[in-house]
C-alpha cells in the first residue's frame, strides 16, 4: 500500500492512554461524524495489507484495555483515511509528562478541506487533547524543520521562521510545539497563550471558533497553508510573533 505524496496531516497531543481508555473509540466515532459516510472499520497489517474489522468497537476495546490506540482506516486505498495513537515517554514529553500523540492522515481534496475544522475539533475534543493541528503534509514537514537544538540538532529554520525547542525542552504540555494551518487549542492552552485578546487577535478571530469545552479552533489562512505563498508565510510569521510561548521560545506570562 502506498500513502499519497501529499495529504492533510492531523496531530493531536493528549495525556497518556490508560487501561480501558475510552478515547480511541471516541476519536474514531468523531472522525466518522465529521465525515458523513466515512467508516473506519479496517486496519492495516505490518505488511501493508488491509484487514476488515467486522467487530470494530470490540476490537478497539480489546486494544484500549491494554492502553493502546490501534491503527484504523477506511479500507479505501484510493481515498485513504487513517488514525492511530502512540505513546510519548515522560523523558521526551514537555514538562516531563508522558503523552499520547494521535496522528490522522486525510485526503487533500475539497471535501476534506471543507470539513477539516470539524475533524480536528472532533478528534481533539474526544481525545481531551491539549492542542493539535491540521496541515498539508508537505508544509508540516517544512514547519517541523524549525525544531532545533544548539548541540543535538543545530540547523537554520526554513524561510526565516523562528527556531523552536524540542518537546522535552518545553515546560508544559499545554504549550504547542508548533503552529499549523488549523490549530486546536484547549481552554488551558488558550489561557496559557493569552488567546483571545480583543486588541491583538481581531484578524485571527475572524477565522476562529470556540468549542463546546471552551477551547478554540484557530485558522491561520483561508486556504491550506502553503509556505511558497508569501501571504501564507507572513501569516505564519505573524502568529509566531503573537504567541512567543509556542515552541518554548519564551515562558508564559
Amino acid at each position: 500500500m502506498t500513502i499519497p505524496q501529499d495529504y492533510l496531516l492531523l496531530i493531536a497531543y493528549t495525556a497518556a492512554l490508560e487501561e480501558d481508555d475510552y478515547r480511541p473509540l471516541a476519536v474514531a466515532r468523531a472522525i466518522e461524524q465529521a465525515l458523513p459516510g466515512m467508516r473506519l472499520e479496517w486496519t492495516i497489517s505490518d505488511e501493508g495489507h488491509l484487514i476488515p474489522l467486522p467487530q470494530r468497537d470490540a476490537w478497539i476495546a480489546k486494544a484500549a484495555a491494554q492502553g493502546r490506540f490501534p491503527m484504523l482506516c477506511n479500507g479505501d486505498e484510493n481515498y485513504l483515511v487513517t488514525v492511530s495513537g502512540s505513546g510519548i515517554p515522560a523523558g521526551l514529553g514537555p514538562g516531563g509528562k508522558p503523552l499520547c500523540d494521535i496522528p490522522a492522515k486525510l485526503p487533500l481534496d475539497a471535501a476534506i478541506i471543507a470539513a477539516a475544522g470539524d475533524v480536528l475539533e472532533g478528534v481533539a475534543e474526544s481525545a481531551r487533547a491539549f492542542w493539535g493541528h491540521v496541515t498539508p503534509h508537505g508544509t508540516a514537514v517544512e514547519i517541523a524543520r524549525q525544531t532545533s537544538h544548539p548541540v543535538r540538532k543545530p540547523r537554520v529554520p526554513p524561510r526565516g521562521l523562528p527556531a523552536l525547542k524540542f518537546p522535552e525542552d518545553i515546560p508544559s504540555p499545554e504549550i504547542p510545539h508548533r503552529l499549523g494551518w488549523l490549530n486546536y487549542w484547549s481552554a488551558a492552552t488558550a489561557q496559557t497563550l493569552g488567546f483571545p485578546d480583543s486588541s491583538r487577535d481581531a484578524e485571527l478571530l475572524i477565522r476562529s471558533r470556540r468549542t463546546a469545552t471552551g477551547g478554540w479552533v484557530v485558522q491561520l489562512t483561508e486556504t491550506p497553508l502553503n509556505l511558497g505563498n508569501t501571504s501564507h508565510l507572513e501569516a505564519l510569521q505573524h502568529a509566531y510573533e503573537r504567541f512567543p510561548e509556542i515552541g518554548g521560545r519564551s515562558p508564559p506570562t
